[in-house]
């Protein structure tokens, strides 16, 4: 596998990706196309990665962008951001359900304009598999706009006893070993990357696990890993940041039993990322084995991070804190850089224009990300943004939300944030800020925001007044 991914520096590379010399046009021949294949984790937070040895291995073939955030530490927001390219504020999907979220609010627009629908129109296989966004029901939504191959569940938290939509049939999975869904959607992946090699098509893939969320099951051969294995506890464990938001400060201090539940649960949570490692292992494997891994595009993130003791809040997301919105982006293909780092800041509205450069597609004005096709070739970033939005719809009380938050698990009300390579600043609607300069504090431990001098209060505040509203890229960087 070393030899294939190494031959990255070929003539193939240099002539369709490092120089963008792929048309894209639906006639054009499959070797000389890009194919993407991305495994999509859900609230899989960064000390996950150290229990996952296919993800560092991609990372040594590839290359990892340090400093890549999401939209809005939130599975739908997050997702829709992938899907579109644009922020929350452009798609009008903020939460999971009702009027400023969900599937619903999602379909009524965003969803005729992906990069699926881009790529599917320019002659590539389109698979999306697992999970696709909240408040999807099978029997009722069928298959998608932009999608070719569509074998998605609904609620497939549990792993077990699910529906599966495939391809317009509700099929019912149970209990069996074979049912659990990471397994079912691992097998049907490498069906799908077998099956467009052999038809010589150019191919997208996007295979979307609904693990490690909560309940966190393992699959059967993993529940009894890593035995006796306790929750990272860092500086900002059981810690309050020093003047923190009023929905955080009045947070007391872990109980031995709160903190017992944070060690099982993020046992439970290693254990199960261990499908979704192996999952990306075989579909390595299936690539190489169909003669196409040295024109694929593999790509490993997650939709949001994930707090567990840290700032004394217990299992949790939706928080400005860098655990929820700092998440893994490894990427590994012709012309990426193996052994790479890339530390400029990058977000997950980034992907779409990715994606569409390698398929040979102009991305649309109005899509707020841009291309990292220049950071993985060469590392160069000219020009390039220097701050990521972040926004928030809170707190979330829909009994039906599978994230739905208490107070010990934190509930943030509405925010808007910038995120930079060292600081990070919020400002609340209620009137709450917080900036943390984590070049000195990277445990975001000391909010400094009253101290700020008012010139550089006035600046972030005119920058994120300005985010929150631009519209395409060239507002948006």
């Amino acid at each position: 596998m070393r030899r294939s991914l190494l031959r990255t520096g070929t003539a193939l590379a240099a002539t369709v990706l490092l120089l963008g010399a792929c048309s894209g046009t639906p006639g054009q021949a499959a070797a000389e196309r890009i194919n993407v294949v991305m495994v999509l984790t859900d609230d899989l937070s960064m000390n996950l990665v150290q229990h996952m040895p296919n993800v560092r291995a991609l990372a040594a073939y590839g290359t990892t962008f340090s400093q890549y955030t999401v939209t809005d530490s939130l599975c739908c927001p997050s997702r829709s951001s992938i899907l579109t390219g644009r922020f929350p504020h452009n798609t009008g999907v903020f939460t999971n359900s009702g009027d400023d979220g969900g599937f619903t609010v999602f379909a009524e627009e965003q969803e005729k304009d992906t990069f699926a629908t881009t790529l599917r129109s320019q002659g590539y296989r389109t698979a999306m598999m697992g999970k696709y966004l909240n408040g999807y029901q099978p029997a009722r939504d069928g298959v998608r706009p932009g999608w070719t191959e569509w074998d998605v569940a609904g609620n497939g938290y549990g792993q077990y006893n699910y529906d599966l939509n495939e391809n317009g049939t509700v099929k019912h999975y149970g209990k069996t070993p074979a049912d659990y869904l990471t397994t079912v959607i691992d097998g049907k992946a490498s069906s799908f990357i077998t099956a467009s090699a052999a038809a010589g098509d150019p191919f997208l893939l996007e295979v979307a696990t609904f693990s490690p969320h909560g309940p966190y099951t393992p699959a059967p051969q993993d529940d009894e890993a890593f035995p006796g294995l306790t929750a990272p506890r860092g500086p900002s464990f059981d810690k309050l940041s020093a003047d923190a938001p009023a929905w955080l400060a009045s947070r007391p201090a872990l109980t031995d039993q709160q903190k017992t539940t944070i060690d099982r649960i993020y046992r439970k949570r290693a254990q199960s990322v261990l499908s979704i490692d192996r999952l990306l292992g075989n579909l390595r494997q299936t690539l190489e084995k169909a003669g196409v891994a040295d024109r694929t595009l593999v790509v490993f993130s997650s939709d949001n991070g994930f707090h567990l003791g840290e700032h004394r809040l217990a299992a949790g997301k939706q928080t400005a804190f860098d655990h929820d919105v700092h998440v893994p982006l490894v990427m590994a293909g012709p012309g990426v850089r193996p052994g790479a780092t890339v530390d400029t800041m990058v977000q997950n509205i980034d992907l779409r224009p990715t994606f569409e450069q390698i398929g040979g597609v102009t991305s649309s004005p109005d899509v707020d990300g841009r291309s990292l096709v220049p950071l993985m070739r060469d590392g160069r970033a000219d020009g390039w943004k220097p701050i990521g939005l972040v926004e928030h719809h809170g707190p979330g009380h829909a009994t039906d939300d599978p994230d739905r938050q208490d107070k010990a698990s934190g509930m943030p009300p509405t925010y808007s944030a910038l995120r930079a390579l060292g600081f990070t600043y919020v400002e609340y609607q209620n009137g709450d800020k917080e900036y943390y300069d984590r070049a000195t504090d990277p445990d975001e431990l000391a909010n400094t925001a009253g101290a700020l001098p008012a010139d550089r209060a006035a600046s972030l505040h005119a920058t994120l007044e300005r985010l929150r509203a631009c519209k395409g890229a060239a507002a948006c960087n």
